[in-house]
C-alpha cells in the first residue's frame, strides 16, 4: 500500500471504529463506504493546506471524528434525501427548478410567516427557497445579517433553530429545497470565538488574524483593494481591549477567520454539517474569494481558497451527501468559473449575465451580452448557473474589458455610462437607481435599485405615461424570460414578481442610511400581493404574465440541462440562443429595443430547423413564410412543430 491517503485511512479506520463502536451497523457501513470513496480527495486537500503542520495527523483524525459524529446524528429523513440525491445528483438541472430569495423579516416577519407563505411559494412554482441571513448577529450594524454571531442560533426576532428545522422539513414535503448562507470567511466580533479572543484566550486569538502593530497590516494593505472605501480605508481594525490589529476585510465588526489554523477548518466544518443536519440542502458560500491570505498578493482567488472549498465539499460528500454548494464570487468572470466544479461548488451565481442584461437594456444592443455569453457561459456539464436579474446586493459591471475591447468598447468609459444611466443622470434614461460605494477618486460605483425601478416603472408611474408603463413591464418580463430559459436555476428576488418599487424610507434609519442597497430591500406590501390576481392592476399585469412564463418553462423539456448556444440573429438588437436537451430543441429570441425589429425568415428557420413552431410565450403556433417581426421588447420561445 503505497498511496499516502490509503495508508492514512488504514491507520485511522480502526481508531474511528473503536470511538464509534456503539453506532448502528447500517449507518456505520454507509459512512465507511462513502469514506473510502471520498477520503482521497479530502486527504489531498487537507494535505495541501495543512501538511506542513507537525500535528497534521491529529487534526486529520479530529476532522474525521467530526464527520462521523455529524453523520450518525443526521435525521433519518435527511439520510433518505441523501440516497435520492446520490441516485439523481443533477436534480438542480431540471426545468422544474425555480428559485426564490427573500429576507425572512422583510417578506414574512418571522419563520412562522414563511411557513404560512408556503402556499404562495407553491403557487409561484418555487422549488428552491433562499432565506437571507437569519442567524444571530449584532443588534445595530450587522451587514444585513452577514456578521454572524452564532451559526447555531436563529435571530430570536425571527424564531428558533427548532422552528427553522421544522420549516425545512415542511418545505421539503412540498418539493422546496431550503437554501441558506454559510458565511465562512468571517464571524461577527460578538461570536463566542471572538469574545474569547477579546478576553485574551490565545487559542481563540489564533482563530483570527491578529497583529501586535501595523507592520504586517501595512505590508498586506499594500496589495489589498478596499471593499467599502466610503466606510473605512484598509482591511484592518484596531481593538484596544487586546492591543491588536484584527483583519476585517469588509467591516470593522466582521473578523476574518484564520484558515491557516486547521482547528478553524474543523470547527467550521462542524458548523456546516450542523446546518445540513437541520435540513439545509444548499449552502451559499459567502465571499469565497477572500478566505485565504498570502503576503504580497491581493488575497483574492488564491489557489488555497479553492482547495479549502474542495475539502469542505469532500467532507460533505461523506457526512451529508445531499448538501450542495453555491458559489458567491462577485469577481472577474475568469475567476468566477474557477469555483464551479462537482468537487467544489456545484452551483454558482452568474453575475456576468445579470450585469449584461442591464447593459443590453441601456444600450439597446446585445453585442457585448452575446459575445460574452458565447465565450463564458459554458461550465462543467454536472454543474449549473444560478441566473438572476438582481439580488440583495448591488449591481456591479463585472464584464471583461478584453471582451469589450474586441467590440470597440472602452471598459472604463462604458462603466461610467452605465452608472450614469442607471442613476438617472444620463439624458433620456428610464432608470431610477442609486449609486452604491461610489468612489470619487476612481469613478467606480455600483448600482442599487429594485428591478421595477431600474427597468423604468418608477419613472413611468411618476410621469403617468401608460405607454411607458407598458414598456417598463415588458423590460421586466424580457430579462426574466432570459433567466427562465437560458440554462440553470432561475432565481427570483421575491417582490419583483409584483413590480415592487424603490423604498427610500431607509434614509430615515441611521443604521441603514449610508447603505443604498436598502432601497431595494423593502418590506413586503400585503396589499400589492393581494392585487396579483387582478389583471387590471399593475401587479396583476406583471404577475400573470410571469406566472405563465414559469409554467411554460416547467413544461418545456428543452429547458432542462445547461446546454446553450448563442446564434447570430443578424440584428444587433436581438439576442438569440438555442437550447437542447435529450433531443428536444428550443430557439429563444429577445428584442432588447423599444423599437420593432425584423429578423430574416431564413435566419430563424436555419436556427429553429423548421418552418412551423409553437411559440411557448404566447401559446400560439407560428409559421415562418415571411420575415419575423418582433414588437418592442418582445421575445419568443420557439419550439419546432
Amino acid at each position: 500500500m503505497t498511496d499516502p491517503a490509503q495508508r492514512s485511512l488504514a491507520r485511522l479506520l480502526p481508531r474511528l471504529r473503536r470511538t464509534f463502536a456503539q453506532a448502528a451497523t447500517t449507518d456505520w457501513q454507509l459512512f465507511e463506504e462513502r469514506l473510502h470513496i471520498h477520503f482521497p480527495r479530502l486527504f489531498q486537500a487537507l494535505l495541501q493546506l495543512y501538511g506542513d503542520q507537525y500535528d497534521f495527523f491529529y487534526h486529520l483524525e479530529s476532522i474525521l471524528e467530526t464527520a462521523a459524529r455529524m453523520w450518525l446524528a443526521r435525521p433519518a429523513p435527511l439520510k433518505e434525501l441523501d440516497h435520492r440525491r446520490e441516485t439523481h445528483p443533477l436534480w438542480y438541472q431540471s426545468q422544474q427548478t425555480l428559485g426564490g430569495v427573500c429576507y425572512v423579516d422583510l417578506f414574512a416577519g418571522n419563520l412562522a410567516g414563511i411557513r404560512a407563505a408556503i402556499p404562495y411559494f407553491r403557487e409561484l412554482g418555487l422549488t428552491y427557497l433562499h432565506l437571507m441571513p437569519l442567524f444571530a448577529s449584532p443588534a445595530d450594524e450587522n451587514d444585513g445579517g452577514y456578521a454572524v454571531s452564532s451559526y447555531r442560533h436563529v435571530d430570536p426576532r425571527l424564531g428558533t433553530m427548532a422552528e427553522l428545522s421544522q420549516l425545512a422539513g415542511e418545505l421539503r414535503e412540498h418539493g422546496i429545497s431550503l437554501v441558506l448562507d454559510f458565511v465562512f470567511n468571517h464571524t461577527s466580533d460578538e461570536h463566542e470565538w471572538a469574545q474569547r479572543a477579546l478576553a485574551g484566550d490565545p487559542d481563540y486569538q489564533a482563530f483570527y488574524l491578529m497583529f501586535p502593530d501595523r507592520t504586517m497590516p501595512d505590508a498586506y494593505d499594500a496589495h489589498l483593494r478596499e471593499i467599502f472605501p466610503d466606510v473605512r480605508p484598509g482591511s484592518f481594525t484596531y481593538r484596544p481591549e487586546i492591543d491588536r490589529w484584527v483583519w476585517t476585510t469588509f467591516n470593522s465588526y466582521q473578523w476574518d477567520l484564520n484558515y491557516r489554523n486547521p482547528e478553524v477548518f474543523n470547527r467550521m466544518a462542524e458548523e456546516m454539517l450542523y446546518l445540513a443536519n437541520a435540513g439545509v440542502e444548499v449552502l451559499r458560500l459567502d465571499a469565497v474569494a477572500f478566505t485565504w491570505k498570502e503576503l504580497g498578493t491581493s488575497c483574492e482567488n488564491l489557489p488555497q481558497a479553492h482547495t479549502l472549498i474542495q475539502a469542505f465539499n469532500a467532507l460533505a460528500r461523506i457526512a451529508a451527501p445531499a448538501l450542495v454548494f453555491k458559489s458567491e464570487a462577485i469577481v472577474h468572470p475568469d475567476d468566477v468559473v474557477r469555483y464551479i466544479h462537482p468537487h467544489e461548488c456545484q452551483l454558482s451565481y452568474n453575475p456576468l449575465l445579470m450585469a449584461l442584461l442591464w447593459e443590453a437594456l441601456a444600450t439597446r444592443e446585445v453585442r457585448l451580452l452575446a459575445h460574452s455569453l458565447r465565450k463564458r457561459f459554458r461550465i462543467h456539464p454536472e454543474c449549473a448557473w444560478v441566473n438572476y436579474v438582481r439580488c440583495h446586493d448591488d449591481i456591479g459591471w463585472t464584464f471583461d474589458d478584453g471582451d469589450a475591447a474586441q467590440l470597440g468598447i472602452n471598459g472604463f468609459d462604458h462603466r461610467r455610462f452605465l452608472n450614469d444611466f442607471y442613476t438617472g443622470r444620463f439624458p433620456g434614461s428610464f432608470a431610477r437607481g442609486l449609486p452604491f460605494q461610489e468612489n470619487p477618486r476612481t469613478g467606480d460605483a455600483r448600482i442599487s435599485g429594485t428591478c421595477a425601478s431600474l427597468a423604468g416603472l418608477e419613472k413611468a408611474l411618476r410621469e403617468e405615461t401608460e405607454a411607458e408603463v407598458e414598456l417598463a413591464l415588458r423590460r421586466i418580463l424580457l430579462i426574466h424570460g432570459v433567466i427562465l430559459s437560458i440554462g440553470g436555476i432561475p432565481l427570483l428576488y421575491l417582490g419583483d414578481e409584483i413590480a415592487t418599487l424603490n423604498d427610500y424610507s431607509y434614509r430615515q434609519d441611521p443604521a441603514k442610511a449610508r447603505d443604498s442597497r436598502w432601497v431595494h430591500r423593502p418590506f413586503r406590501d400585503p396589499q400589492k400581493l393581494e392585487r396579483r390576481h387582478d389583471p387590471q392592476s399593475l401587479e396583476g399585469r406583471l404577475y400573470g404574465r410571469l406566472q405563465r412564463l414559469i409554467q411554460a418553462r416547467k413544461n418545456c423539456p428543452a429547458l432542462a440541462g445547461c446546454e446553450m448556444n448563442i446564434v447570430e440573429t443578424g440584428n444587433p438588437h436581438v439576442l438569440g440562443y438555442v437550447r437542447r436537451h435529450n433531443g428536444a430543441r428550443l430557439l429563444a429570441l429577445y428584442n432588447f429595443s423599444e423599437q420593432a425589429q425584423t429578423l430574416a425568415a431564413n435566419t430563424v428557420r436555419l436556427h429553429g430547423l423548421s418552418y412551423h413552431f409553437l411559440d411557448l410565450v404566447a401559446g400560439q403556433p407560428l409559421t415562418l413564410d415571411a420575415d419575423l417581426n418582433l414588437a418592442p421588447y418582445q421575445f419568443l420561445w420557439l419550439q419546432p412543430d
